[in-house]
């Protein structure tokens, strides 16, 4: 093959699409090859939010927006003031596809429906010239005495003056990268539900969502323990047939990944189900409740905002009748509700993958990174972005804002190195 490309982008996910759509918008002659080793393009995409796909986040603000990435938020603090949240709405506005922002911030194409994107990006690419190879999966990459990249692939040998990667989470890619030299921090998963042990605590309670705040407490040695301090999270949580989910769980997931490795997902979960109220605070509110409505029964009061289901499972793990009059309760209960409602314990043993969404922390290590246009430090005309480094964040879209951030970067320097070429020749 003795064609020369601009740039080869080796991954036809959303960072692979995007970088390269993005560099024949502002380089609309160049020759761009996007290869891709199965037959399937842009899978994330299509499954992301439900099929929905969740394109970003309505955070406009780079510091505000960076603290969402439990690994990355330094290095795309700077990227971030380049190309961000806003910017990736009007590019889609641009190219037709209006968006929505929905109360919990997620953003979403009007349409609801991930093959708008799916289109878009295609369309894209045609418009453009730009070419997708599929089932071509690459062996190897050299550079070569006349400052090309030589490429091995399974369909030949192909030459390009710009490489990317944008891989994905790829075990084969990272073992490959780590015999040339790279550093690989090993993966783990990011973004996972919590499995209880002992079910029984929650039976008849799948589907019930409160606002809530959550802590991990390690049952191992001091060492562990003290990690653990660390590892709190509010917010919605979710109860489901088999444990705890919702925005509240995921977020400490993310946060948490490599500790609730290290423990082998088996932790205890301190649940406080009035999200902010100390244990004082909701005894004094205990004590009102009996002095206001003393005639009433405890199981039909449902107080903090609780649901009536969830505040009756309390009051049993209480070792309080619902049926008991307020006037009724002593001291003792009141204590001890106020506990079960501020530190109820359970028991977590395993996980679960959010969904489809399987996310993972770890990939190449960000020190190999320049983030000025996340080009490969010591390798020219070498880049690499989206979920292949050590970058992912906590769910709501903030995982595919990397992506479109690194690929406006990327496409931007290889625009830069196109012309510096040109006008040598």
């Amino acid at each position: 093959m003795n064609t020369i490309y601009d740039a080869v982008v080796v991954g036809g996910g959303a960072a692979g699409f995007f970088t390269a759509i993005q560099l024949a918008e502002k380089s609309p002659e160049a020759k761009i090859l996007i290869l891709e080793k199965t037959k399937n393009l842009l899978q994330k995409v299509k499954i992301s939010g439900g099929g929905r796909c969740n394109v970003t986040h309505a955070v406009f603000e780079p510091k505000e927006l960076a603290q969402n990435y439990p690994r990355g938020h330094k290095e795309l603090l700077g990227p971030f003031h380049q190309f961000m949240t806003g910017d990736m709405m009007a590019w889609l506005e641009a190219n037709n596809i209006p968006t929505k922002i929905e109360e919990d911030g997620r953003v979403f194409p009007i349409s609801d429906n991930s093959q708008t994107i799916i289109d878009c990006f295609l369309h894209s690419c045609k418009q453009y010239g730009i070419e997708i190879q599929t089932s071509t999966s690459f062996s190897d990459f050299t550079r070569e005495d006349d400052e090309l990249w030589n490429l091995t692939t399974s369909e030949g040998n192909i030459r390009t003056q710009n490489l990317v990667l944008a891989t994905g989470s790829s075990p084969q890619v990272w073992k490959f990268l780590a015999t040339k030299g790279f550093t690989i921090v090993p993966p783990v998963p990011s973004l996972f539900t919590f499995d209880f042990k002992h079910k029984h605590l929650i039976k008849n309670l799948a589907g019930i969502s409160v606002e809530a705040s959550v802590r991990v407490a390690s049952k191992e040695d001091s060492v562990k323990k003290s990690v653990m301090k660390s590892l709190t999270s509010e917010g919605p949580l979710l109860i489901t047939h088999w444990g705890m989910s919702g925005p509240c769980i995921l977020k400490l997931s993310a946060w948490g990944a490599r500790a609730l490795h290290q423990l082998n997902y088996e932790f205890d979960l301190h649940v406080n189900w009035t999200k902010s109220k100390n244990e004082e605070e909701v005894f004094e509110t205990l004590v009102d409740l009996k002095n206001t409505h003393t005639q009433k029964q405890i199981g039909n009061l449902s107080s903090f905002d609780l649901p009536k289901r969830l505040w009756k499972k309390l009051l049993a793990d209480a070792s309080i009748d619902e049926a008991t009059k307020t006037q009724d309760l002593t001291h003792k209960n009141l204590r001890k509700l106020a506990l079960t409602l501020t530190d109820s314990v359970y028991e977590i043993k395993g996980k679960s993958t959010f969904k489809e969404e399987f996310v993972t922390a770890g990939g190449v290590d960000l020190k190999q990174i320049d983030f000025k246009n996340f080009s490969v430090k010591n390798h020219p005309n070498f880049y690499m972005v989206g979920e292949m480094l050590n970058i992912d964040a906590v769910t709501g879209g903030f995982n595919f804002q990397n992506a479109w951030t690194g690929g406006y970067l990327v496409a931007s320097a290889i625009q830069n190195s196109i012309s510096k070429v040109k006008s040598m020749n």
